[in-house]
């Protein structure tokens, strides 16, 4: 429903929603503070999912409209950079901070970034479509439509399954890459931490790297060597030995995923009408997702019951990553072998120059 929702009423209140809805659910912790219980986080966590399903695709209909084409991987790579830079460093700093201002004065700090991202929001004007005319469709209706609309569109169903694809194979493998550093190096939790943080380096590389650079100018490229090349440094995890080794490969296969990512989303930005963007974005964002579940339930009862038996738990998880990055290379080279989604940027106009009527 986010979606239809997104497309309905004007962008700007989308994300104001889910900003707002963030904030109030820190205040909320603040209030529990001294009380607080396990149930009261995934509750907190629940709501502050799902309101982030109205703020990414609000948030990429409205950039779709400031921005022109050539500036779309760009600034992908910029909010890959933002993304990745709070991942490394929240943290750090939550941790640093803890002990002089207390949990209440994290969650303090959380309100205010939430009043900021408010205030930004309600100073900066953010383009909308222009209000539907005729009878207004009911949710369930225009939250299926983003689905038809792939569906009827074969160069972009044919993205959407390559990243269902190579979502699925990357999370068989990252799931399980934890276990194989901690089997393999004693449980040394400093080598975890190594290779995490190689990991979150790389995607702050990358999304500086593609920030700066701009993605090439044939986007499908992007996506289909980001894929292989991303899936190969997985597959050599499989077979290096080391920290140091699990640490580089870490960083490179991060490296490539604002690139894969920013690719892609340029791809959509320049293609679906910027009308209906909310309700496409949100259903090729549920479908390139629900691929990640998948792969988590999958990966443990592969390693526990399959690998670790036959080949050890450390080797029989590096295994795992030398046999599901190699398919994840082989699957991110299959795309040069569809016509149709090859040739997704030729076979299809551009949104701002065909503008569809909604449903």
């Amino acid at each position: 429903m986010a979606g239809a929702l997104v497309d309905r009423y004007p962008r700007k209140w989308a994300m104001l929603a889910a900003d707002l809805g963030g904030g109030v659910a820190t205040g909320v912790l603040l209030l529990l503070l001294g009380r607080l219980e396990v149930f009261h986080l995934y509750l907190v966590s629940a709501l502050t999912g799902a309101l982030s399903s109205l703020h990414w695709p609000a948030l990429s209909a409205a950039l779709s409209a400031m921005l022109e084409k050539k500036d779309y991987a760009r600034a992908s790579g910029m909010m890959s950079l933002a993304e990745s830079l709070a991942g490394v460093g929240a943290p750090v700093l939550a941790a640093a901070l803890l002990k002089p201002l207390g949990l209440g004065g994290v969650f303090a700090l959380d309100l205010l970034g939430a009043g900021a991202a408010v205030l930004t929001l309600l100073l900066v004007p953010i383009p909308s479509p222009p209000p539907r005319t005729g009878a207004r469709t009911s949710l369930r209706e225009e939250a299926l439509y983003g689905f038809r609309f792939i569906l009827e569109r074969p160069p972009l169903l044919g993205l959407q399954l390559m990243f269902f694809g190579i979502n699925f194979l990357s999370t068989l493998a990252v799931t399980v890459l934890p276990a194989m550093v901690l089997a393999k190096t004693g449980m040394s939790e400093a080598a975890l931490a190594l290779v995490r943080s190689a990991a979150g380096l790389g995607g702050v590389v990358g999304g500086l790297l593609l920030s700066v650079w701009g993605g090439p100018k044939k986007r499908v490229h992007g996506v289909f060597l980001g894929m292989a090349f991303s899936s190969l440094a997985l597959a050599l995890m499989g077979v290096a030995e080391g920290p140091g080794a699990w640490a580089t490969l870490a960083f490179l296969e991060s490296l490539f995923i604002p690139i894969i990512n920013g690719s892609n989303q340029a791809i959509w930005q320049a293609k679906v009408p910027l009308s209906v963007q909310g309700k496409v974005f949100a259903a090729r964002r549920m479908i390139a997702w629900f691929a990640n579940p998948l792969g988590m339930a999958l990966a443990g009862p592969l390693a526990d019951g399959v690998f670790a038996p036959r080949y050890g738990q450390g080797e029989g998880i590096a295994l795992m990553l030398l046999l599901f990055g190699s398919l994840g290379v082989l699957w991110g080279l299959s795309g040069y072998l569809l016509p149709k989604v090859r040739e997704a940027e030729r076979l299809l106009p551009d949104a701002k120059e065909n503008q569809a009527a909604a449903p």
